[in-house]
């Protein structure tokens, strides 16, 4: 009778159970639940092509009704199982944020020959204008260049490796201290105005550290700027300029070593290839009929391409 009363027992908590299960499939809410496919392969057509190509790149996500480029509705064609096809969207060209690309230019041995040097004075500012010490004529030109806009700067010679003449009251490695302070006092009183100096040759004097550490104690003192000219490798003057903490700046590029038309265009070019990679740059000239011809052609053109030209204290932070 025990047995009999506890298999009834089960029998009927087993309905129970069942009954209860039946009533919970038929009223209780509940969601379908599938699991995401492994993987999902994205689809792209291009509005104007029919065949579908698969694309290289993931594409952005689309609103559920977004509109084709034609303003025609998306299709409502249901994309396929484990699909998704995206219309193509043109990409539109847009600005990327950034720094301008500031290019100074300057124009050394300014007083040397007269008429090269009007020339000169006519470039658009802000190029600027630099002016040899003991040209006959430095003082009323250099006077004009600031008129008209420019950056003046001293262009002082200094001793080169190979024979050429640096010209009269250069910077020289056998010259005792006080003769050498002497000779670079006379330079800087030739005339006035100027913002800086840069050394005209020098590759032999620009490595040598006793006298680029008179220059740059004798720049610091009169609040002026050293532009190395960089006719050497070999050249300190930035570095000890940058140890003193007297603002420098090193030539990039020069202009016209090969005086050709052709030649200094590409230089141009060059100047403006490597400003726009490191922000500025620092390109040398002479006085030349090509030279003045080509920076005026170049200088019209530059803004519209996004390069401003600038003087070089805009470079060495005055």
């Amino acid at each position: 009778m025990k047995k009999k009363k506890g298999r009834r027992k089960l029998q009927a908590v087993f309905w129970l159970v069942f009954l209860a299960g039946c009533l919970w499939v038929v009223f209780a809410p509940h969601t379908r639940i599938s699991s995401p496919p492994p993987s999902i392969t994205v689809k792209v057509q291009h509005p104007s092509q029919p065949v579908e190509q698969a694309s290289e790149k993931p594409p952005q996500a689309q609103a559920p009704e977004a509109s084709l480029p034609s303003g025609k509705p998306a299709s409502d064609e249901q994309p396929k199982e484990g699909s998704v096809t995206v219309p193509v969207i043109p990409e539109q060209p847009s600005e990327v944020p950034g720094r301008i690309a500031k290019i100074a230019i300057v124009i050394d041995d300014m007083g040397a020959e007269m008429k090269s040097s009007e020339k000169a004075l006519r470039l658009p500012a802000p190029v600027t204008l630099s002016f040899l010490p003991y040209a006959v004529r430095t003082r009323e030109q250099s006077k004009e260049a600031r008129e008209r806009g420019h950056e003046v700067l001293l262009h002082m010679p200094m001793e080169p490796l190979g024979h050429e003449n640096p010209g009269k009251g250069a910077l020289t490695v056998d010259l005792p201290m006080a003769e050498l302070h002497a000779r670079f006092e006379t330079a800087l009183a030739s005339f006035t105005g100027f913002d800086g100096i840069n050394n005209h040759m020098g590759s032999k004097f620009t490595a040598y550290s006793d006298g680029m550490a008179m220059v740059v104690d004798d720049l610091k003192e009169r609040n002026l700027f050293f532009l190395d000219s960089r006719t050497s490798a070999q050249s300190i003057g930035t570095k000890i300029a940058r140890e003193k903490g007297l603002p420098t700046i090193g030539r990039d590029i020069f202009l016209d070593d090969d005086p050709s038309p052709e030649a200094i265009r590409r230089q141009i070019a060059l100047t403006e290839r490597l400003a726009r990679q490191k922000g500025h740059a620092v390109a040398i000239g002479h006085p030349h009929a090509a030279t003045i011809d080509a920076i005026e052609t170049w200088a019209a053109e530059a803004p519209h391409r996004g390069v401003e030209l600038v003087p070089v204290n805009a470079l060495v932070g005055f």
